[in-house]
């Protein structure tokens, strides 16, 4: 009996412990960001840092809004292997809240890759 008694309080555990991991994977933006441009040939602490400002400065539906129209753009791209800054600010201009593209732009500069173009991969 108290083997049936103690499952649901595992189960719950269980539960309560994949509802915080998946929480805290939808919490740090700011690595999926980093990650991203890292891929597009962008520096490490270029990356690092536009992705720490997003992620200060932009709400999640944001970010998610902002990762939409990245993905979108994207499709059928004949380089996908390559990122400018320009693509980069223009994908954020897709996004209907003018606060998206301001952001971006301001972290872009912030962060020193407006000067530093990303190297073709």
């Amino acid at each position: 009996m108290k083997q049936h008694r103690s499952f649901p309080k595992v189960a719950g555990l269980l539960a309560v412990g994949v509802t915080a991991m998946s929480l805290a994977a939808c919490v740090n933006p700011s690595a999926k960001i980093a990650t991203s441009l890292e891929g597009y040939g962008f520096q490490p602490a270029q990356s690092q840092c536009v992705g720490d400002r997003l992620e200060a400065n932009l709400s999640l539906g944001q970010l998610q809004q902002l990762g939409r129209a990245a993905k979108a753009s994207r499709e059928g791209d004949t380089t996908p292997g390559r990122l400018t800054v320009g693509d980069f600010v223009r994908v954020s201009g897709q996004v209907k809240d003018p606060k998206v593209p301001l952001e971006v732009g301001k972290a872009a500069a912030a962060c020193g890759i407006l000067t530093a173009p990303a190297s073709p991969l």
